[in-house]
């Protein structure tokens, strides 16, 4: 697997902006939305499951799971950005990740922030 592999994040002609910090230089907010979120649950199939096992015995990193959860991630924040923009949105603050076992069968990815509306200074 390539670093492509191992990587999110938007690319460099994203509508909506999302930053991890409260404000963004140059620019002012004009409103403020509210939160928005983006949710995905995975749960693992059998075979990762086995792999995973046998290679935790052993050491190293899980890739297969790494990998899972990485394409996890950027779909929790394709649907925050989704939303966003659904709501008029041309940004979103204070964006964070939040993740969980959900209920022993899988894991709850949950991307979150404040959607707001920019414009530049």
């Amino acid at each position: 697997m390539g670093i492509e592999d191992y990587g999110g994040g938007q690319g460099p002609n994203a509508d909506v902006l999302v930053v991890t910090t409260n404000d963004i230089p140059g620019f002012r907010v004009e409103q403020v939305i509210g939160e928005v979120f983006g949710l995905t649950v995975r749960s693992r199939h059998l075979g990762s499951q086995i792999g995973a096992g046998l290679k935790s015995m052993i050491g190293g990193e899980l890739k297969g799971l790494t990998k899972t959860l990485v394409e996890t991630r950027n779909q929790a924040m394709e649907r925050l950005v989704e939303q966003a923009r659904s709501r008029g949105a041309n940004a979103v603050l204070m964006f964070r990740f939040d993740v969980t076992e959900a209920a022993d069968v899988g894991t709850e990815v949950c991307a979150y922030g404040t959607a707001v509306v920019i414009a530049r200074t």
